[in-house]
């Protein structure tokens, strides 16, 4: 029941749970929120030049100058008593403006920076501690269920509170930062709850709107901050004898500069309230829904709510000790900051308002506070969460094909993981062989494990790609990935997308020559047997997506197209080589016509094999991503339907359709057999 009621709030929200909605509804948000806050910089500028005139007129005791009243009055005259409150004005725009632009290109380095700027420490993926390794593996299951690369995770140490975040403008920049107070006072399932809470605004599109909204607010609080500057220069200034040498002369520049000072510090403020209000009603709504999502996935409202309680109970609360904590206010899972009295501001919900949603019987009190960490209470590799936190995973044969009515409505999946997805992606982590886990967690090792995939069946090929390896890649990565070969050739074709997105925060870990070094030597063994398939392509193509913003200077694809009526060509280069990709030829008609069906108003046509090249499908997919995401939908119906139209859909079919949704930036989580399956280190099903 409390699932089911939890559902029904989240469509009272008026959003939907559809992905390309909600990402609809970010961007529409982000909008209005650019038109608000416009306004808000237009008043404040205003302010700033009524309150320079009301000093200038003050001061000088001077009569309004209107020279409609007074025809003595000159034009001359008229501009140089507006000289100042025209500079000021000017003053407090480009202030407004350089210091937003400036925070923004400063946030550009990643959700890192956010982490970073707030006292958070890099946690990372070969620790040893329990603590941290129970952490980082909720955030492994979590991300290989939802499809997106594993984020890197961040500690902050020094804050004994609850709370968390996510922050990055897309889940490629995204990392996860969470408490002292969280990893210590939660048991695993609340953990599991906090971050699934988080995992829900990566794929809801919070992210890049919440991390907008610090870039924007910040030349906004440079305006108070000029202000208190110059109430203290003129406060020093009074002390002195220029003082009275300037009152003599008739002028007296530091009681201009206190009151514009003091004025700014008022506009400033004035210019914050607007903006914190602004973001606090937006962030209560995007709470819930994060909420509603996150019991979505994890099935398990308990853990959620159990949070929840645990910072009611907690001494320090949720509130945050980082100076910059209030910039960062609306990212946080609890709130941060105290924001005032009344609660206007406040960016979150009040937290008995969200435990109550969660738990219906909840009497009100609080859990005890915790004596000892929940990690050291906790027992045994289990409840450490080495192997993927719970043992009752059900376990199913390995099947060879996957539902086609399932495969058909992927679109339905798209940035929508459930709990079955969740145990599915701890069962493929535990039947991970130990060494390729071990490995893909560091640097090296993740280097190695990404060639040992590309490494290829045919003894002749594969010896060719060994003596490239040797030529091109460091000494200790080449041997390390001999080692690994054994392992990685017994893997089932399903692990090895999610082993791209397990090596994602060792791979980011890189220096810049070790990632030139590392594209040369992934594009050297691709193509080591004189043709690059369409699964190593498909491989390649997310690596670089999701490494290139990183190591490289590339903007990320701006929506440009809001239909997909220009883009027929494009389509028909991605559904012609899907059709194509199994060779049956004499059913591609046929697969590429279902496929049109979906894309209604879409001049979509069979292209053959020859135009159907990595080149021209690497381009098309460019293309198909600057599609505004509410667009991308029947794209994704299309390519499934294309995969779906023999009837027969194979593994490795599946996860190229989830490749291209990666490309196209719509995170697909697993697609699903009869249920979640593992893979033994034999090969066979567990």
């Amino acid at each position: 029941m409390v699932i089911e009621s939890l559902v029904i709030a989240h469509s009272s929200l008026a959003m939907s749970t559809d992905f390309f909605e909600r990402q609809d509804a970010a961007r529409r948000s982000t909008a209005w929120l650019a038109a608000m806050f416009l306004l808000g910089v237009v008043a404040v500028v205003g302010g700033t030049m009524l309150a320079a005139w009301l000093a200038v007129e003050g001061l000088e005791g001077s009569q309004a100058v209107t020279a409609e009243y007074d025809p003595r009055v000159t034009t001359d005259a008229v501009m140089n008593r507006l000289a100042l409150p025209l500079a000021a004005g000017a003053a407090a725009l480009l202030l407004i403006t350089f210091g937003s632009l400036y925070k923004i290109a400063q946030l550009r380095g990643g959700g890192h920076v956010v982490a970073e700027n707030l006292g958070g420490r890099r946690v990372f993926p070969d620790t040893t501690d329990a603590t941290e390794r129970r952490l980082l593996n909720v955030v492994e299951e979590m991300a290989l269920a939802s499809g997106v690369p594993t984020p890197p995770v961040f500690l902050l140490h020094e804050e004994p509170a609850i709370n968390a975040f996510a922050a990055g403008s897309t889940p490629s920049d995204a990392v996860v930062a969470v408490t002292r107070g969280t990893v210590e006072q939660l048991s695993r399932d609340e953990l599991q709850g906090v971050v699934a809470h988080e995992f829900s605004h990566i794929l809801n599109g919070d992210m890049r709107l919440n991390i907008r909204l610090i870039g924007v607010l910040h030349g906004i609080l440079l305006l108070g901050l000029l202000g208190r500057i110059l109430v203290r220069l003129a406060a020093n200034s009074s002390r002195g004898p220029r003082r009275s040498r300037d009152s003599k002369k008739g002028g007296d520049p530091t009681a201009y500069m206190f009151i514009i000072g003091l004025a700014l510090v008022v506009l400033g403020y004035l210019g914050t309230l607007i903006g914190n209000l602004i973001k606090a009603a937006v962030s209560r709504q995007r709470e819930y829904l994060a909420d509603a999502s996150a019991v979505q996935f994890t099935r398990n409202p308990g853990g959620l709510a159990g949070a929840l309680k645990r910072i009611g109970a907690a001494i320090a609360g949720s509130r945050l000790k980082a100076p910059s904590a209030s910039e960062a206010s609306h990212l946080f899972f609890a709130q941060g900051v105290f924001e005032g009295i009344t609660g206007l501001t406040a960016t979150h919900p009040p937290l008995n308002d969200r435990i109550r949603r969660l738990d219906p019987q909840w009497d009100g009190t609080f859990p005890p506070p915790l004596e000892t960490p929940s990690a050291v209470r906790e027992h045994g590799e289990q409840a450490a969460g080495l192997f993927g936190g719970r043992a009752e995973h059900a376990r199913a044969p390995v099947a060879e094909t996957l539902p086609v009515q399932r495969v058909s409505k992927a679109a339905e999946q798209v940035g929508d993981p459930r709990e079955p997805h969740r145990q599915y992606a701890a069962s493929l982590i535990e039947s991970l062989p130990k060494p390729v886990l071990d490995s893909v967690r560091e640097p090296y090792g993740a280097r190695a494990v990404v060639f040992g995939l590309l490494a290829d069946r045919n003894s002749e090929v594969r010896l060719r790609q060994l003596a490239s390896l040797e030529r091109l890649a460091a000494p200790d990565v080449a041997k390390l990935t001999k080692k690994l070969l054994p392992y990685v050739d017994i893997l089932d074709v399903r692990a090895r997308l999610p082993l791209i997105d397990l090596a994602m925060p060792a791979l980011r870990a890189m220096s810049p020559s070790q990632y030139r070094d590392f594209l040369a030597c992934f594009q050297e063994l691709a193509a080591a047997d004189n043709r690059l398939g369409l699964f190593e392509w498909m491989l390649y193509r997310v690596l670089l997506r999701h490494l290139r913003p990183q190591f490289e200077k590339s903007a990320a694809p701006r929506a440009s197209y809001h239909g997909l009526q220009r883009m027929g060509r494009q389509c028909s280069v991605l559904l012609s080589t899907l059709a194509h990709a199994d060779n049956r030829l004499k059913d591609a008609p046929a697969a590429v016509a279902r496929a049109a069906d979906k894309l209604k108003g879409v001049d979509v046509r069979l292209l053959p094999p020859e135009e159907c090249g990595l080149e021209p499908l690497s381009q098309a997919l460019e293309d198909l991503a600057t599609v505004v995401e509410k667009q991308r939908r029947p794209l994704i119906e299309g390519c499934a339907a294309c995969i779906c139209a023999d009837r027969e859909v194979t593994v490795a079919e599946a996860e190229l359709l989830r490749g291209v949704c990666d490309m196209l930036n719509c995170p697909m989580p697993p697609l699903l057999p009869g249920g979640p399956a593992v893979f033994a280190h034999d090969g066979a099903a567990v």
